[in-house]
């Protein structure tokens, strides 16, 4: 009982970007804008598709939940974030660094689980044109909706008991910007390879698959794509998946970069800018990617303001 009270860490501290205090008030400002942007761009967006019913369609409809993860996901980080800049680090409880990591991982696999939904309803729309209405009603949205919800509720909920059962002793400082696995798993002593184990199984069923379920939807939509016989059908069909194909790479190669990569010979900055990116950057990046890309989007915001 002894040893466990010396090996047991009750809070953490949070340190990134304390190690260049001049930096600190720019950062935080910038952020702070980012997120800002981050919040009127996804709630805007939620507000257009509930608006206009035009796009009132399964595309939109999971656009519009990814919009709301957008937002709980960067909620989840940013505002702690901003704190580590304002306070030049920060302590969270143990409690606290675990209900931040739960909320990361279930928003997080929520979004990863949308995109691949997103995939597929591209495959349904461009592979089975005449069926889509059928395939694609409204009780199989809700349902392929409340899936990703619940997927992603277990698999955070099973990540972050595991994760915290996890003997943490010594150091407390984690050179991030919030309580995430891989630093986290830096300050663990103990035998802990069991719970590593469950936790990159669990991680396969979030990152790969649903990679692959996003690879094999797009083979089938490139095929029936190369198969159109004029090049204006080619590139209209295109053009429906162009946006879902820019988000997807943007926020699944930076947590390949992230998650499954080799951990030796990358620095804590790396880590920082490269969480940096899909923790604020991207939230903010795909209501402006989908405004710009797709022709409904733009002609149902042009119609509101010209009302304003």
């Amino acid at each position: 009982m002894a040893e466990k009270n010396i090996t047991w860490v009750s809070e953490f501290l949070l340190i990134a970007f304390t190690d260049r205090p001049a930096w600190a008030l720019p950062l935080f400002f910038l952020f702070l804008l980012i997120y800002l942007l981050t919040l009127l761009g996804n709630l805007g967006m939620m507000s257009l598709i509930r608006a206009d019913g035009r796009l009132h369609t399964p595309m939109y409809f999971f656009l519009g939940h990814l919009a709301f993860m957008d937002v709980c996901y960067s909620s989840a980080i940013v505002p702690q974030m901003l704190a580590v800049l304002l306070e030049h680090g920060a302590t969270l409880s143990y409690s606290r660094c675990a209900m931040q990591f739960f909320l990361f991982t279930f928003f997080g696999s929520i979004d990863c689980y949308l995109l691949a939904i997103m995939a597929y309803d591209r495959y349904v729309a461009v592979c089975r044109p005449l069926l889509y209405v059928t395939i694609m009603t409204e009780k199989a949205l809700w349902g392929l909706v409340a899936g990703a919800y619940g997927a992603g509720l277990s698999s955070a909920f099973v990540r972050t008991v595991t994760a915290f059962t996890l003997s943490f002793c010594g150091n407390n400082e984690i050179d991030f910007i919030f309580c995430d696995l891989p630093p986290l798993l830096k300050l663990t002593c103990g035998d802990s390879y069991t719970q590593e184990v469950v936790i990159i199984v669990f991680a396969i069923f979030v990152i790969p698959a649903c990679m692959v379920a996003i690879l094999v939807s797009y083979l089938f939509i490139i095929v029936a794509i190369v198969r159109i016989p004029s090049a204006g059908g080619r590139a209209k069909t295109f053009s429906t998946c162009a946006s879902h194909l820019i988000v997807v790479s943007l926020f699944f190669g930076t947590l390949i970069f992230m998650y499954l990569r080799d951990n030796s010979g990358h620095s804590p900055q790396e880590d920082r800018v490269v969480s940096v990116f899909y923790t604020t950057v991207i939230p903010m990046l795909n209501p402006l990617i989908y405004s710009l890309r797709n022709k409904e989007v733009k002609e149902a915001l042009r119609k509101v303001l010209e009302r304003a």
